[in-house]
């Protein structure tokens, strides 16, 4: 694995308001792709100049031309169809409800076979070629976050099981991710909450259902996903630098699943064979550091301990010593540091101005600077 940073950032930006509204007049009708395309261009261009400012040394383009993290299987797709959200439960700070409308996205499923239909990742990866100023990352949602695409009645007849459908998710995964190896990507990262549905029984029953299956099945499922992914990324090139993103949940400053890695800690660390874990840690909701004694030996560990949802700055040395706590189950020299997540996982983005946004990316690596040097 190539020499990677202690100072990370997990992959969305906010979005600026100039962005937003373009959207919005593209679906009206009243912009081209062209013009919004030129829109979404400025917008990476600020982002990359964002991150260079705070002093971070990987690159991402703030995933401005997404409107949520789960673009690559909600937006890229064909072979699916508009459905209703399901019965999702979203909370601030300790427990303070979300109105649903604030929180609400577009989900589709799938009704026929599906295709890749649009290539987002490859219009990210040619501009952050040409434009960032040190090394990039692509962002990807995992193929272990495709049981959104199932859905019993309008599936079934092409996909009779969710283990059908992943089949198909993969292999056009692995396609999309050999032409960014061919257009010179050296680092991606998979995000999943897949594992959220194992941490958080009532997370498991909210979105999917009383005929949800047990934790033991999901969890194997999920594990045995992103090992096929990873293996097929480092059989392509045994040099990519491969990160797996975790979190619990992040729209509008609001999160929605909660409990420590212990449920996941042996099977994801232990078998999954990616070069870093980016693990949400800003809170008591994502447990103790002890269950970080599965992580390989080598294998980095991202702590997300700067919360993207408040812009509060948290305490340099609080930070400091959680870092030296965390040590005493991964080597300090395999550690680092980053926000828990995105600043815009959904594209109404969390309640943050940029300055804050900034601040917080400051910081990550002014601690990282402290501890590592």
């Amino acid at each position: 694995m190539p020499a990677t940073p202690h100072a990370e950032h997990v992959g969305s930006l906010l979005r600026p308001p100039e962005l937003l509204q373009a959207r919005q007049a593209r679906k009206r009708g009243e912009l081209s792709a062209e013009e919004l395309a030129a829109v979404e261009d400025a917008a990476v261009l600020a982002a990359i100049e964002l991150q260079r400012q705070a002093g971070m040394e990987v690159f991402t383009d703030g995933e401005m031309r997404r409107q949520t993290w789960l673009a690559g299987i909600l937006e890229s797709l064909g072979g699916v169809s508009p459905v209703p959200l399901p019965s999702t439960a979203w909370w601030r700070g300790d427990g303070e409800p979300v109105p649903p409308e604030e929180t609400s996205w577009d989900l589709v499923a799938a009704t026929g076979r599906l295709t890749q239909r649009t290539n987002l990742s490859a219009v990210e990866a040619g501009f952050l070629a040409r434009h960032a100023p040190g090394p990039y990352k692509i962002t990807m949602v995992s193929s272990s976050m495709g049981n959104l695409l199932w859905h019993p009645e309008l599936s079934a007849a092409t996909y009779p099981t969710p283990a059908d459908l992943f089949r198909d998710l993969v292999a056009l995964r692995i396609e999309e991710i050999r032409g960014l190896l061919a257009q010179g990507v050296r680092w991606i990262q998979l995000d999943s909450l897949a594992y959220d549905f194992v941490i958080d029984p009532d997370f498991r029953a909210r979105l999917l259902g009383p005929a949800a299956p047990d934790a033991e099945v999901l969890l194997d499922a999920a594990v045995g996903l992103d090992v096929q992914q990873v293996r097929a990324i480092k059989e392509l090139d045994p040099e990519v630098t491969v990160g797996l993103h975790l979190c619990r949940g992040n729209n509008r400053s609001a999160w929605s699943a909660s409990g420590g890695y212990d449920p996941v800690a042996e099977r994801l660390f232990g078998e999954v064979p990616v070069d870093r874990f980016l693990l949400e840690y800003d809170t008591e909701r994502a447990g103790g550091f002890e269950p970080l004694r599965f992580v390989p030996e080598g294998t980095a560990v991202v702590l997300g301990l700067v919360s993207s949802k408040v812009p509060a700055l948290e305490s340099q040395d609080e930070l400091r010593r959680r870092i030296d706590e965390a040590a005493k189950y991964v080597p300090m020299e395999n550690l680092a540091i980053s926000p828990q997540c995105g600043f815009a996982s959904t594209s109404r983005g969390n309640l943050l101005t940029v300055d804050e946004e900034r601040r917080k990316l400051e910081l990550v690596v002014e601690t990282a600077r402290m501890v590592w040097g």
